[in-house]
């Protein structure tokens, strides 16, 4: 397993953060159909292997009828733009089927968005649920299991010849009156809509509070996140190191080796691209460029920065997969870098990033088996095979769950 590593020296223990929209998202989020609230896991094995008290992995591997968190994300942002564009006058709680009922001209209406996998599936199935068009643009070489995911959604899929900040580019110019550009990332002019993506993601996090408050824990002293463009990792720097909580855990930011935005961003100071080609089988890291909304919250609250290969990301599935637990290679990523520091960093790398014999660590599987081909090589075993077995995997590993 390879890795690189970057102690962040501009980070700071809290920073203000804007408070929520009202109604929250998790409010919106209980009118989706199949919304429930996701379990909590604690992996005592992991925890012995990294070196630390606990390892806490909230699994959302399955989220309101998708194999990935992002219809957290997708969905909320698209609630917003809906009322925010079409349905200005709005009030209350509204379901994705009651925002789609009270539309005007609905047939012509539509959903834009680009996507690596699963955000754009997300806004394709809202798309759906509200009885809108949906285009989604995807980078050439995303897998052929991806793409047929997102068609299964109703939605029209066009590849675009390049990389995945190409295929936003390429989004970006669908923008009109009747057509919502629904992206994950920001650019000069395009900030809302991308904060709102970040803020559907609260709802993960307001959940694991929940959970440990019931199962009387404290909060975690070390959270790792997996990065794309950034709006997943602020979310959750958002949430924990918010000037306003008791305490702020130690955080770090783990990327893809060859798709480094973050890390580069870091290390240079300013944004700072990561320059195609991305053949990370972590799809949904494959990005080039931070979201300019998410990157200065990132650069003030990551302590360390974590870039990874394919390796450490399979040897976290396969780790993951023997707690029953089933991860894609983007949803294992975080536990990967700390995999990879924990088995061949040095001891201050391992201080760097937190692992401590005292720590409690959280991570969040972001994503089930969204590859199902390159999962079945990587484990050994289809998904399916994993999920069927996880009951006996959880006894014989201890696994305990918490909050439910």
């Amino acid at each position: 397993m390879q890795f690189d590593l970057f102690e962040n020296p501009s980070a700071v223990p809290g920073i203000d953060v804007e408070p929520l929209p009202r109604p929250a998202p998790i409010e919106y989020h209980r009118t989706v159909p199949g919304y429930a609230r996701t379990p909590l896991y604690e992996l005592p094995r992991l925890a012995e292997r990294l070196g630390v008290a606990r390892v806490l992995v909230k699994d959302e591997s399955s989220r309101l009828g998708l194999p990935a968190f992002k219809m957290l994300g997708a969905s909320w942002a698209v609630a917003y733009a809906v009322r925010t564009n079409w349905l200005p006058d709005a009030e209350g709680v509204l379901s994705p089927a009651e925002l789609g009922e009270r539309l005007q001209d609905r047939a012509a209406k539509r959903l834009i968005a680009a996507t690596d996998g699963n955000h754009g599936r997300g806004v394709a199935r809202m798309a759906k649920l509200m009885g809108v068009g949906c285009l989604i643009f995807v980078p050439e070489g995303l897998a052929e299991s991806r793409i047929r995911a997102i068609e299964s959604e109703g939605a029209e899929v066009r590849i675009v010849a390049g990389s995945y900040d190409d295929a936003i580019r390429r989004s970006a110019e669908e923008a009109d009156a009747q057509s919502l550009v629904v992206s994950d990332t920001s650019w000069e002019g395009y900030r809302d809509i991308p904060k709102q993506v970040t803020n559907g993601y609260s709802t993960m996090f307001a959940e694991v509070d929940d959970a440990l408050s019931e199962a009387g824990m404290g909060g975690p002293a070390l959270v790792a996140f997996q990065a794309g463009v950034g709006a997943f990792a602020a979310a959750g720097l958002q949430h924990y190191r918010a000037s306003g909580r008791p305490t702020h855990p130690r955080t770090a930011i783990v990327e893809p080796l060859t798709a480094n935005c973050l890390f580069r961003s870091a290390e240079a100071g300013v944004l700072t691209e990561a320059p195609p080609p991305h053949p990370s089988t972590m799809a949904g890291l494959n990005c080039g460029l931070p979201s300019q909304l998410t990157w200065p919250v990132i650069r003030q609250t990551a302590d360390a920065f974590i870039g990874i290969d394919d390796e450490s990301a399979y040897e976290a599935m396969r780790a993951l997969a023997e707690s029953g637990i089933v991860a894609g290679e983007s949803g294992a990523a975080a536990l990967g870098g700390l995999l990879a520091v924990a088995d061949g960093g040095s001891p201050e790398q391992r201080a760097a990033v937190g692992l401590a014999p005292g720590a409690t660590l959280l991570l969040i599987n972001t994503e089930g088996a969204t590859d199902p081909v390159n999962y079945a090589r990587v484990v050994g075993a289809p998904p399916e095979q994993i999920e069927t077995e996880a009951p006996a995997r959880r006894a014989s590993a201890g696994v305990l769950r918490h909050g439910i």
